[in-house]
Parts: C-alpha cells; structure tokens; sequence
C-alpha cells in the first residue's frame, strides 16, 4: 500500500530553491548594508533606513504561506530574465562606481526577477509589495533634494509669517528668513519637510497596504492626501519653534525643543493621516470589507 507524500516534502522544492537565492542575496547586499549603517543611516535625513528593511523583511515572513502556495517551477519567462538581468546590471554599475541609489535601488528588479525565474510571475505578484517597498530605503538624488528643498522652505517660510502675523505676532519675513520680535531665525534645509514627506509617504503606504481598504477612491484620496499633511505638520513645526525662541529665547529654541519637534510633528501628521481615514471610512460604504474579502 502506497503512503502518501508528507506536507513537508510538497515545499522541500520550494526551499530548497529559495536558500541559494537568500544566501546569493546576503552575499551581495550584507556589503552594502554595512555601509549604509556606517553612512548614511546615521543622518537624520535618512534614518528611516534600517526600519524599512526590518519592515520589509517582516512582511516577506508574513507572505511566506501564500508565496510557497502559488510558488511553481520558473525559467519559461523571457520578461523575468531581462527584469533580473537589468537588477544585476544595476548592482555591478552601483557597487563598480560607488553609486549608492543605483546599488540599493537594485534590489527590487533583483528580487522581482529572480522570483519571476524561480517561482513564477504569481508569486512574485504576492510579495510585490514587500519588494517595492524597499525603494524608500534608497537614498534622494542629490538633484531631486536641491530642487525640492528650495521651493518647499519658501513655502513653509511664508506660511508660517502669513499665520503668526494673523495671530498678532510681530513677524516679518525676508526670504526663508523669519524676523520675530529681537530674534532672526533662518528656515534651514532641514527644516524643508522633505525629509518628513518621505518618510510620511512610506509609513502612509505601509498603512493602506495592511489596512486592505477594498475601496480605490479611499485608498486613493489617502494617497494624495499623504504631502500635504506632512507639508502642514511640517509648518506647524517651523511655527512652533519661532514660537518657542520668542516668548523662552533662542537657546531655548535651539535646544532640546529643537531636537524633538521633529518626532512629535511627525506622530502629529499620522494622527492627521489616520483621523482622514477615519473620515473616509464615514462615507464609504465597504469601509469594512478587505481586500479578498466576500
């Protein structure tokens, strides 16, 4: 009498393809992790890095029943060795001429090629999300932060004064440069919230991904919705530190306040983002189906 085959053996193909391609990837890419530690992670622009990745790989874990269930023989698909041939194209030019962006932002064709060749385009339509996501751990082009950064401290420069000066504050503004009462402060670089777009656009992301709302126009306005919100947070920082060298001095704004607005402006914006959400929700009808769901 014949014994049927074990669970276990119907994925022994399955993993038994997946751990050359995990430990080829930690071969490549554990080099360039390292440096991103010892770089560019430590800024505080780019310190979102490290969670990026952890999060990534948290939902690829979470994935992995549905990606071993849909996860077939590759190799029949042109498409996917010219995705993957272009990832490893990218990787060699990054990593050969010490380009960053082209070196981290390899991964996703790596991944989704390799998939393709491996397992098939289904599965990696199932972990396509985890892969995309990667690209906020890619650090701006320098040419996109010089563009940006200008027109966005202008626009939170005249903000602030337009609402302090409402408010009865003695402000005046000359440039990014704020004029309040004795004080000069000079709206800073970092304090464009480009940074804080970003890292609002991926947590934003993050949040309609799990959330699943069946509803496009919901997830859409969300979307749109994701840079004015930080844009907002983001002057509502500004103001509260011209606020604070005001009426406590600028060592008082420069010090500890100075460090922390940041933080709590930015739990401020997902507040913001989860409450319009919540909104949303009000008028939509599927509010409460997922995706998949009956």
């Amino acid at each position: 009498m014949q014994t049927a085959m074990p669970i276990a053996d119907t994925r022994r193909p399955w993993l038994m393809t997946a751990v050359p391609l995990v430990a080829g990837l930690l071969l490549m890419y554990t080099p360039t992790v390292l440096e991103l530690w010892r770089t560019i992670w430590q800024s505080e622009e780019q310190g979102h890095g490290p969670l990026i990745l952890a999060v990534s790989l948290w939902l690829f874990w979470q994935k992995r029943e549905e990606f071993a269930a849909v996860a077939q023989d590759g190799g029949r698909t042109a498409l996917g060795w010219v995705v993957l041939a272009f990832g490893l194209l990218l990787y060699v030019f990054g990593r050969s001429q010490d380009i960053i962006l082209f070196e981290v932002g390899s991964q996703i064709p790596l991944l989704a090629g390799a998939c393709a060749v491996l397992f098939g385009w289904r599965a990696v339509r199932v972990v396509a999300f985890p892969i995309l996501f990667l690209v906020f751990m890619a650090p701006l082009p320098a040419a996109i932060i010089d563009s940006m950064t200008g027109p966005l401290k202008r626009s939170v420069s005249v903000v602030a004064e337009v609402v302090l000066y409402e408010l009865g504050y003695p402000i005046a503004r000359s440039g990014v440069v704020l004029q309040i009462g004795q004080y000069q402060l000079l709206v800073a670089d970092a304090c464009s919230g480009l940074n804080s777009m970003f890292s609002l656009s991926a947590v934003g992301l993050l949040y309609l991904y799990l959330m699943g709302h069946a509803s496009r126009w919901r997830n859409a306005l969300i979307v749109l919705s994701i840079l004015p919100i930080a844009f907002v947070a983001n002057a509502l920082r500004v103001m509260i530190l011209v606020l604070v060298t005001y009426h406590f001095g600028d060592e008082a704004g420069q010090g500890f306040i100075h460090g922390t607005a940041g933080m709590v402006l930015f739990v401020i914006a997902l507040a913001l983002l989860f409450a319009f959400d919540s909104v949303l929700g009000l008028f939509d009808r599927r509010g409460g189906q997922r995706k998949g769901a009956a």
